[in-house]
């Protein structure tokens, strides 16, 4: 089966990734879309995804169901967010091997990539050194679904490949203040200070860490172009190849919201790492860019989030 049609299984459809994968293949007749709730098909379990798997019979995988979260999830629950992503990796992984799924996109995360490292970040840098503490529970889960796509390759042949997007922001994102990232939570943080006529926002840190930004719809074309067009057991890194500080995010958000009161930067707080962007020339050797704006992408996330206040997870 080649890439141009067939059925193709997008595991965690209704999360942010997955839903942009939905937009991304609604206008693809070609393809069979098949999806499957949490409730329906629990994917940490190896018997039930087996069985899935016999009775579907998926020609290609996009493997974007994970437990995700902020840094305080991530620290504060290490045995969920290690324990399930494993479990979802090798039940998922294991049945598209034994049922002969002709192609398989594992998605990881910058997190893999050590603390200190060369910048921008290299494919190759992967495990020359120690990850960033509170993120390591998930990082760990990322690699260990690398080496298995690539064990899966090197031992069976298998067209696994694994594609590490960066920090993502979109449509369905998660606007908890506890557990979201950073430019969803500067969202919800700027729009209810319009709300109540807040006189100022103080944000941790002092701003100056600068952070790439990739929108999700962006993400999801760069899935289907390397279903199409990449075949390596090298992982691949998906992003803009720009980075802004949280300081200008900042205040672009607060512009886009239309909040006028003044933004205060409680400089005893962390910033973390001062810098994360990743090295995207392979993709663009390949053919690929990301397209969406930043300022751009952030006002299609704002406008989704007000006309869908009601639902968002908040």
């Amino acid at each position: 089966m080649s890439s141009s049609g067939g059925k193709l299984f997008i595991t965690g459809h209704q999360g942010l990734v997955g839903r942009a994968l939905l937009r991304h293949y609604a206008d693809k007749p070609e393809w069979q879309i098949i999806t499957r709730t949490k409730a329906e098909l629990d994917l940490r379990d190896q018997h039930a995804t087996d069985a899935f798997f016999a009775a579907e019979r998926p020609d290609q995988v996009i493997l974007a169901a994970a437990t995700v979260g902020g840094i305080k999830a991530s620290y504060t629950q290490p045995v969920d967010f290690l324990l399930n992503n494993l479990q979802i990796q090798n039940s998922v992984l294991s049945a598209a091997h034994r049922h002969d799924t002709k192609k398989l996109l594992f998605l990881g995360s910058t997190c893999i990539y050590p603390k200190v490292v060369e910048m921008p970040i290299r494919e190759d840098s992967l495990m020359t050194g120690p990850m960033e503490e509170t993120n390591a529970p998930y990082g760990v889960a990322k690699i260990a679904g690398i080496k298995l796509c690539q064990g899966y390759r090197h031992q069976y042949g298998r067209d696994f490949i694994c594609g590490m997007p960066a920090n993502l922001y979109g449509p369905f994102d998660n606007f908890d203040p506890e557990h979201s990232h950073v430019l969803p939570s500067l969202i919800r943080r700027f729009h209810e200070a319009k709300l109540t006529g807040a006189p100022s926002v103080t944000l941790w840190g002092s701003g100056k860490p600068t952070r790439e930004f990739l929108f999700v719809d962006d993400l999801a074309s760069a899935c289907a172009f390397l279903l199409e067009n990449y075949s390596s057991p090298d992982i691949i890194n998906i992003g803009t190849g720009s980075e802004i500080s949280i300081r200008d995010a900042a205040e672009a958000i607060k512009t886009i919201i239309g909040y006028t009161g003044e933004i205060q930067w409680d400089t005893t707080q962390p910033d973390g790492n001062p810098r994360r962007l990743l090295d995207v020339s392979r993709m663009e050797k390949l053919g690929w860019k990301a397209k969406t704006d930043f300022r751009q992408g952030v006002a299609r996330t704002y406008q989704w989030f007000l006309e869908n206040r009601a639902t968002a997870r908040v």
